[in-house]
């Protein structure tokens, strides 16, 4: 990865392009999250239903505390404590931010920070939040290499970054939509983080 791919990522995002990118878990689908024509193409290209929830991923989480202000004392709090990291947490979402990666629960949202190093470090300094989901067809496993992406996949994208073989787990979700007002959190999938280790960073 080189400071010219994140250039060519952040300018095909900014265009409504999709691109398939690595992140620190699996292979990764992504656009501008407020592209119409970018998140119709992504869920086509992934077979995704129209009405299933994406997230939104930040390259940095003082940007995803800049972009999401009005969340609670608590919930930035746990974002301090989890992020960055393979986890996605599904926050309030009182002002309807990124609507189109909400699905058909506007008041909650999912997002990301990943851990980007060593080869994947020049992709920290991306500043474009983008809506992302894995780069493989709905119902089939996660891509942990380019090749396992799935051809067609690979052809529909506008931008395609390799990044050698990744740890290949998703994320771990954990909902915090509860968290600010009554401190209680559910595990929604396990993955990449362990369930012990979410459950000692909000104690």
């Amino acid at each position: 990865m080189t400071p010219e791919d994140v250039e060519t990522f952040e300018r095909c995002i900014s265009v409504g392009g999709v691109a398939i990118f690595p992140a620190d878990t699996v292979y990764g689908l992504a656009t501008e999250p407020d592209s119409r024509e970018g998140v119709d193409r992504l869920y086509r290209l992934k077979g995704r239903p129209a009405d299933k929830p994406a997230a939104v991923m930040f390259f940095q989480l003082e940007l995803a505390l800049e972009g999401l202000p009005e969340l609670g004392e608590r919930t930035r709090a746990v974002l301090d404590a989890l992020l960055p990291g393979p986890v996605t947490l599904l926050l309030p979402n009182p002002a309807r931010r990124f609507p189109l990666a909400c699905g058909p629960e506007p008041d909650r949202i999912g997002i990301r920070v990943p851990v980007l190093e060593g080869p994947l470090a020049p992709l920290a300094s991306v500043r474009w939040p983008v809506l992302q989901s894995s780069a493989n067809l709905a119902g089939e496993p996660e891509a942990r290499r380019l090749r396992d992406v799935a051809p067609e996949i690979r052809a529909g994208a506008d931008l395609v970054l390799d990044g050698g073989e990744l740890p290949g787990a998703p994320s771990t979700v954990v909902d915090l939509s509860a968290w600010e007002s009554e401190g209680a959190f559910e595990v929604v999938r396990e993955g990449a983080f362990p369930v012990d280790a979410v459950v000692r960073s909000l104690r």
